[in-house]
């Protein structure tokens, strides 16, 4: 037997006893010790899983959003029992002049022709800060629509559309909007 093979045999019982006598240790009765290390695989067990949701955002163009530009965002829902957040979702630069956005929401059904139309005044800044995320000059808003979540009674396409109704037009320095829809796992 060569030199080189005895040793990497000998290495490898050698951390097999010591990897043995740690799970030894690990698995003596220790209420504490136990319940904090089962705690943890919990934890990232928990922390795995996966949530479902849709986000999806529009760029604005040359960063002025012109109140006849109305992105429309298309969804499909799949499954009506369980119930939805639904987000607006915002960026911005630093230099976006309001405290707040005032956004036009016209939203179809599945099968439907006519669009449900909602006005929503959201807030987006307090006391000279923006209430959102931010970097450098530039903030993301994620801001939830409805209190209560939606359920959607209808599987299918969904369409929404969003116009920003504000008296500036363009509104200058918005980036991009989206709508954003979190699936409530009970």
């Amino acid at each position: 037997m060569n030199w080189k093979k005895l040793k990497s045999k000998c290495l490898t019982y050698f951390n097999f006893l010591l990897l043995k006598n740690s799970f030894k240790t690990v698995l003596k009765f220790n209420p504490l010790k136990n319940l904090s290390i089962f705690l943890f695989f919990v934890l990232m067990l928990n922390a795995c899983t996966q949530q479902e949701l849709f986000e999806k955002n529009i760029e604005i163009p040359n960063y002025q959003w012109k109140s006849n530009f109305s992105p429309e965002i298309n969804f499909t829902i799949t499954d009506t029992s369980s119930a939805y957040r639904i987000f607006f979702v915002m960026r911005h630069a630093n230099a976006y002049r309001y405290n707040n956005l005032w956004i036009s929401l016209k939203s179809t059904s599945p099968g439907s022709n006519s669009a449900q139309e909602q006005r929503f005044d959201l807030p987006l800044a307090a006391s000279d800060q923006w209430l959102g995320t931010g970097m450098d000059d530039i903030f993301e808003h994620r801001i939830l629509l409805y209190r209560e979540p939606v359920k959607f009674k209808t599987f299918g396409k969904y369409s929404i559309t969003i116009t920003q109704i504000m008296r500036d037009n363009p509104l200058l320095h918005v980036m991009n909007v989206g709508i954003r829809l979190e699936k409530i796992i009970n």
